[in-house]
């Protein structure tokens, strides 16, 4: 029997299932050919990556599982912090100098990179610096959560506002240009 409604239909099956490696570089290549969407992409997945595995790695310390430990050189407990404020201050040093904005894309790639991963290992630890304590795992230590949540929204937002996404799941076709 034949179908009753001849007109072809798109398929939903995302395109992210269906598309080749060459589909996605070609849509990545699409979207963040421009360097500072690029730098915010990268930025959002360090971030997002960073924050995870640290949360990770101090749970793991907490439960004393795995070969992670607290640093404590001469007694003194280095917080995570620390390195992401020296991260976020190298890279600002870095784009002031404007290593990583109009130079090499590596560069640009590298710096980004560093700023997301410097920011979340910042924010991780926003209750320590917003109370003077140590409160990681206290209801206080909620607060870095919610810093985590709002840098990383604003980030997201900064990336997702274009197309990418959209063709990427498959509710646009390739071929139509994204809306301004």
């Amino acid at each position: 029997m034949p179908d009753p409604d001849p007109t072809p239909t798109r398929s939903r099956e995302p395109l992210i299932l269906s598309a080749s490696a060459r589909d996605v570089r070609a849509l990545y290549r699409k979207h963040f050919a421009d360097r500072r969407k690029e730098r915010q992409l990268l930025s959002t997945a360090s971030f997002f990556v960073t924050f995870a595995t640290v949360r990770g790695i101090t749970h793991a310390i907490r439960a004393e599982r795995g070969p992670f430990r607290n640093i404590t050189p001469g007694g003194r407990h280095i917080h995570h912090m620390t390195f992401g404020i020296t991260g976020l201050l190298t890279v600002g040093y870095l784009w002031m100098l404007e290593v990583g904005i109009d130079e090499q894309r590596r560069a640009s790639r590298w710096t980004s990179i560093a700023y997301g991963s410097g920011a979340a290992l910042t924010l991780d630890e926003f209750a320590l610096w917003l109370n003077l304590a140590d409160d990681y795992w206290t209801s206080q230590g909620r607060e870095s959560i919610d810093a985590v949540v709002m840098f990383g929204s604003l980030l997201s937002l900064s990336v997702l506002g274009k197309g990418f996404l959209q063709e990427l799941i498959g509710r646009r076709p390739a071929s139509t240009p994204p809306s301004a």
